[in-house]
Formats: structure tokens, C-alpha cells, sequence
């Protein structure tokens, strides 16, 4: 039965928000998760930096150093998710990477805290890729940055989550089997992911052709809609592996997206102890407060994307947040040391700098097809995920080098505008 073009419209328009309403709530909370073990170490600091007697520099690299293992299997592991499937591979990673979480609550010293980083990044390699390439599965590129984007606020409402929750399992300090606080927080937070790793074979369907919960015609406009897209980068994209890591534009996104990343945790892994450091609360206030930088970067994150996916525009929704996010940097040390005002301008860098990622992630599938896609996206993640070691790193040594966190964030302010001035640079040559 041939469809009128109007009935195809509102089909699409049914099948669209289905896809939304059934995969997005779910892959947000897998993301929640996600961020959260990766980042809970940061809170964790407020009490293990002093029960361990790791300094500024030693923490700095423990908490970055997750990012070599992710960098070094990303790549391999968005490949085999195309291969065998995300609901198999998905469910894989978030078991793994919930074991090796809970275990760290076992660290003893420097060692044993690097290699269970470490570690860590290898089992959650590929995760966040494999995502993004699983809604390119689903969501026509029109439609692609607001679903990133709902996806991508789970990393700010982890803050806004996690915060408080981070906060009130420390100030379980011995209480729980004689546990400290910080042990206790790494069991809490790991086990989840363990549990929703399982959720996942059962909950998660790979592709529109296997979801019961479409009707025949809404999985058929999916698929034809998402196969022209093929067809059209097959055409005049970036289809073949080679074609891809010879391609100009996928390095220069690795680029913007290192400078964005690099900032992102820079300002999330030592975003406790400055609010500890201006404030000098105790530490589940400090969660609490930590709590609305991330709701201010989920609102930007929202906002951002909506605009850019209903003005068809990308570059300039990836470069005004990352202004944005370099102002409110630069303006940490002049601010003044007034609580409400660094609060206000630390609100402004988590915005702009989480604000750049949905828009952000449209635009390699605008010209990467099939396997270039699997391979391009987990290119650019591993790459710019390398930004996750730097940032964490660079901001430590500078804050025991000079004994002051204000040289770390004008570090972290000159990556943001040259992020913005490196994503304007693409615009003679990416298109949509």
C-alpha cells in the first residue's frame, strides 16, 4: 500500500518520537552511569587524596589516565559493535566497566589507583561511540542533534545527580562494613551498571527492523528514510575506511572535539575541590552546590540544540558555547572571591563547554557512510577523549606548580576559544 505524502509525513512523525520516547530516557540513564563512574573519583578526592596521601599531581593522573585505556580500544570496539551488534556489545561494556568501578574501592596507593583507571577506560571503551553510532540507526540527520542532545544531558544531570549522591555517601565515613566514605561511594555507584548491563539484552533492540513496538509502515519510513541518507554519502561522503582517515575534516573534528574535552574534565574532576576551596564547606554541601553548574550546562544543552536543529545551522552552535565557556573561565580570578560569583561564572564554563556537544556530534555524520561512520566516530571520541587525560593532568600540575588554581583555568580558557575559532574553520567544508 502506497502512502499520500501527507500520511508518510505524520508516520515518520509517529515513528520519530516512538524511537524517542522508547531508546532516549533508557540511553540517558545508561549514560548517567556512565559519566557518573567515571567522574565519582572526584569526589572520592575530598577524603582518599588525604587518606592515601596522593598529592594534586598523583590524583591528576589517576583520574586522566582512564582516558589512555579508552583511547587506546576505542576504535576496535565501536568496529566489533557494528559487527555483532549494539544490544549485545552495549550490555558487554556496562558489565565490565561496573566490575572494575566497584573494585576500586580495593586502591591502596598510586599503583593499584592507575591501574584500575586504567583499566577502566579499556572496559568502557567504545560505549559512548557505539552510542552515537546506534541513533545514526534511528534518528534522520534533521533530527539528530536534538536526540544527541537529550542523550548527551546525562552527563550534566549526572553532575546535578551525582553531586548530592556523592556527597551523602561520603558522610557514610565508616559506617557502612567499616568502610570509609570513599570506598563506600565507589561500591554504591558501580554496582548499577552492572544491573543495567544485563537491562540491556533484554530492553535494547539493534535496529528499526527489530523494534515490536513499530508498526510495519513506521519501521518502513525508518529505514528508507536512513537508507537515502546512505545512498547520499555513498555517493559524494566519505564511505571506505581509508577515504575516512585520509579525510581533512574528520581531524580537524578531532581537534575541536580534544580542545571541548579537555575543558569538560578539566572543570569536572577538580570541580569539588574548588567549590571546597572557595567555600570551605563540608563535603556534602559541596555536593550540593557542585549540583548547579551541571543543571545550568543541561538547560544550555537542551537550548542549544533545539535552535540548531531548527535553524539547520551547526558551526556557529558549536562555536558560541565555546565562547561562552572561555569567558566564564577567564573570569574565575578577576571575579573576586565572593562564593556567589565564581558559582555564577564556573555556572557559565560548565554551560558553554557542555553546550558544544550535541550540535557537535552532527556533524560527522554528515559526510561519513557505514563503516567510515563506526570508525570516524570512535576516531574522534578516542581522539578527543585524550583531552580527558590533559585536562585532569594539566590542571593539577599547574595548581602545585604555582600554588593557585587560576593559571589552570586560563589554560582551559584559550582550548575553549580556540575551539570556537577551529569549528568556524569547517565551514567551507562541511554542509548541513
Amino acid at each position: 500500500m502506497v502512502q499520500t505524502e501527507s500520511a508518510a509525513e505524520g508516520t515518520g512523525r509517529t515513528a520519530l518520537r516512538k524511537a524517542t520516547v522508547r531508546l532516549i530516557p533508557f540511553l540517558f540513564v545508561l549514560y548517567i552511569v556512565s559519566f557518573l563512574d567515571r567522574v565519582n573519583v572526584s569526589f572520592a578526592a575530598l577524603q582518599m587524596n588525604e587518606d592515601l596521601g596522593f598529592s594534586d599531581a598523583v590524583y591528576g593522573l589517576g583520574a586522566g589516565i582512564f582516558f589512555i585505556g579508552y583511547f587506546l580500544f576505542e576504535v576496535p570496539s565501536n568496529l566489533i559493535l557494528e559487527r555483532v551488534g549494539a544490544r549485545v556489545w552495549i550490555a558487554r561494556i556496562m558489565i565490565t566497566w561496573g566490575i572494575i568501578s566497584t573494585a576500586m574501592f580495593l586502591v591502596t596507593g598510586p599503583v593499584s589507583f592507575y591501574l584500575l583507571r586504567f583499566l577502566l577506560g579499556v572496559a568502557e571503551a567504545g560505549f559512548f561511540p557505539g552510542i552515537i553510532l546506534y541513533l545514526t540507526y534511528w534518528f534522520p540527520a534533521r533530527e539528530r542533534a536534538k536526540a544527541v542532545a537529550l542523550f548527551m544531558t546525562a552527563v550534566a544531570i549526572a553532575g546535578v545527580i551525582g553531586g548530592p549522591l556523592s556527597g551523602a555517601l561520603l558522610s557514610l565515613d565508616e559506617v557502612v562494613f567499616g568502610l570509609s566514605g570513599w570506598q563506600f561511594l565507589f561500591i554504591a555507584e558501580g554496582f548499577p551498571a552492572i544491573l543495567l548491563g544485563l537491562a540491556v539484552l533484554a530492553l535494547l533492540p539493534d535496529r528499526p527492523s527489530e523494534a515490536r513496538w513499530l508498526t510495519d509502515e513506521e519501521r518502513r519510513w525508518l529505514e528508507d528514510s536512513l537508507s537515502r541518507e546512505e545512498q547520499l554519502k555513498t555517493t559524494h561522503g566519505t564511505h571506505t575506511l581509508r577515504h575516512a582517515f585520509v579525510d581533512g575534516r574528520l581531524w580537524l573534528l578531532c581537534g575541536v572535539y580534544f580542545g571541548t574535552v579537555t575543558s569538560l574534565y578539566g572543570i569536572s574532576f577538580w570541580l569539588p575541590t574548588i567549590i571546597e576551596e572557595f567555600s570551605n564547606l563540608n563535603e556534602f554541601l559541596v555536593g550540593l552546590l557542585s549540583a548547579f553548574p551541571y543543571l545550568a550546562a543541561a538547560i544550555g544543552m537542551v537550548v542549544f540544540a533545539w535552535h540548531s536543529d531548527r535553524t539547520g545551522e551547526r558551526r556557529w552552535h558549536v562555536a558560541i558555547p565555546a565562547g561562552l565557556a572561555a569567558l566564564g573561565l577567564a573570569l574565575t580570578g578577576p571575579i573576586g572571591a565572593s562564593p556567589v560569583a565564581q558559582m555564577a561564572v564556573l555556572a557559565l564554563a560548565a554551560m558553554g563547554t557542555y553546550s558544544c556537544l550535541g550540535t557537535f556530534w552532527t556533524l560527522p555524520a554528515t559526510f561519513l557512510g557505514s563503516t567510515a561512520a563506526a570508525a570516524g566516530i570512535a576516531l574522534i571520541n578516542s581522539v578527543g577523549n585524550l583531552g580527558g587525560f590533559v585536562g585532569p593532568y594539566v590542571v593539577g600540575y599547574i595548581r602545585e606548580a604555582t600554588g593557585s588554581g587560576y593559571g589552570a583555568m586560563l589554560f582551559l580558557a584559550a582550548l575553549m576559544a580556540l575551539v570556537g575559532l577551529l569549528t568556524l574553520a569547517v565551514r567551507h567544508e562541511i554542509t548541513g
